[in-house]
């Protein structure tokens, strides 16, 4: 009997944990949004940020598990492989940043900075919102802010070779940054002082270590 595929548990997990990083990156972002908002109620504003973001990441994920599906890739067995190895190997590279042992994990951000740049001319076409179907939007290119945590679900996502597991791997770990990034402004401190507890951190680390020990271990 063959094991599940924990990906997507796992990717939950990640941007769960993650979010002390996620309050570091996003808070910002969040904090300028907010300020260009229409009077009245915010609620209902930053919920429209969030699904749209978990839209992106969706997006993103439908992506990378259909450039990973290619027959291209399908016919050459050992390319596929170290796409695997890899999407696992970033997978316990995140594990043992969350844990607090690996910061140079964060240096990824800087791959993503040319993709940022050309989004951006893009977003400030619907700042400031106007409208709450514009959060939609700014939510889905929000989530092309480059980030370390992002790229290694899109990886997994990519190593999945599903266009479906990829938008779920990807879902899953939006949903999993929900939590933080809806606290911003009402219990951020106190949400990120208990993700940053050294027990919890490296509990949830090493859980995402094994998880990509075990999935490199089940390769057929």
């Amino acid at each position: 009997m063959s094991l599940p595929d924990f990906g997507p548990f796992a990717l939950l997990l990640a941007g769960l944990v993650g979010g002390g990083h996620c309050l570091a990156m996003c808070g910002g972002v969040v904090t300028a949004f907010t300020l260009q908002l229409p009077p009245g109620p915010r609620w209902h504003y930053l919920l429209g940020f969030n699904v749209g973001r978990i839209l992106g990441y969706t997006l993103i994920g439908a992506l990378a598990g259909a450039l990973g599906s290619l027959p291209a890739l399908f016919a050459l067995h050992p390319l596929k492989l170290v796409l695997w190895v890899l999407a696992n190997l970033l997978l316990i590279a995140m594990g043992l940043y969350i844990a607090g042992w690996a910061g140079w994990f964060s240096r990824l951000e800087k791959l993503g900075v040319p993709v940022w740049r050309r989004i951006q001319p893009w977003l400030r076409r619907f700042l400031p919102i106007r409208r709450w179907r514009h959060t939609l939007v700014v939510g889905a290119l929000w989530g092309w802010l480059p980030c370390g945590l992002v790229y290694t679900a899109s990886l997994t996502a990519m190593a999945s070779s599903s266009t479906v597991s990829g938008a779920l791997s990807m879902m899953m770990f939006g949903i999993g940054t929900l939590p933080n990034l809806l606290a911003i402004g009402v219990a951020a401190e106190t949400l990120r002082s208990w993700l940053n507890r050294r027990w919890l951190r490296w509990s949830l680390g090493l859980s995402l270590i094994a998880v990509g020990l075990v999935r490199m271990a089940v390769w057929r």
